[in-house]
């Protein structure tokens, strides 16, 4: 899957000259919490988050009253506090692309540009959204993890045993093993009851890790 079909299209977005507190407010009308800044000509030249203005913000134990904080604030401009150099992707680098991006580099979200121009913004919120369907959690069913040999044809060993006995699964997914020569699979599925997946599962994997119904 790429990005193109999970970005926010038209995100919100604020200038360089925006104050602090306009921004901060338009976050909360908008409910995001990330917003990039487009220069004149709409060029992305940066993006400020709420934890970048909270950083900013002076502590509740300053002696500073409330209306004195706000002044401050309003006086403080988004290109001031905004992080400058940005990581950004296609509409068509890949969803696992993306995350890669985000763990390696401790993001919480990439603009997507094409031709130079913003057309989207994917945050973390959109990879677990991604992440629930993937493990088909909105779904109920018979949800088993557990351990195989990592060879060529087992996964379709057990997807194929489980259609012969009329299962639709659901989800089908595979994790690093113990050690190298194993891996951790976890599959949801319907259309049994869980002695019945788990009769037909248990001859082709190593160990049953987690079996429940959810």
């Amino acid at each position: 899957m790429i990005i193109e079909r999970r970005m926010t299209r038209n995100p919100v977005t604020a200038t360089p000259d925006m104050s602090v507190a306009e921004a901060s407010a338009l976050m909360k009308q908008e409910k995001v919490h990330r917003l990039p800044v487009l220069d004149k000509d709409k060029k992305l030249i940066g993006i400020i988050s709420e934890k970048d203005i909270l950083y900013a913000s002076p502590s509740p134990a300053s002696s500073l009253s409330i209306h004195e904080m706000a002044y401050l604030l309003s006086k403080l401009t988004v290109k001031k506090l905004m992080t400058k150099d940005v990581v950004t992707i296609t509409k068509d680098t890949t969803v696992e692309e993306a995350a890669r991006l985000m763990v390696d580099q401790d993001l919480s979200s990439l603009p997507v540009l094409e031709e130079g121009k913003l057309i989207g913004i994917v945050s973390k919120s959109d990879m677990f959204k991604i992440l629930l369907e993937l493990f088909g959690a909105r779904h109920f069913g018979v949800r088993l993890s557990f351990l195989v040999e990592d060879h060529p044809g087992t996964i379709a060993r057990i997807s194929g045993a489980l259609a012969e006995h009329g299962i639709d699964i659901i989800s089908f997914g595979t994790f690093m093993g113990t050690e190298p020569t194993n891996a951790i699979c976890t599959i949801k599925a319907q259309g049994a009851s869980m002695a019945t997946v788990v009769e037909i599962v248990k001859p082709f994997v190593l160990q049953l890790l987690d079996v429940r119904e959810v």
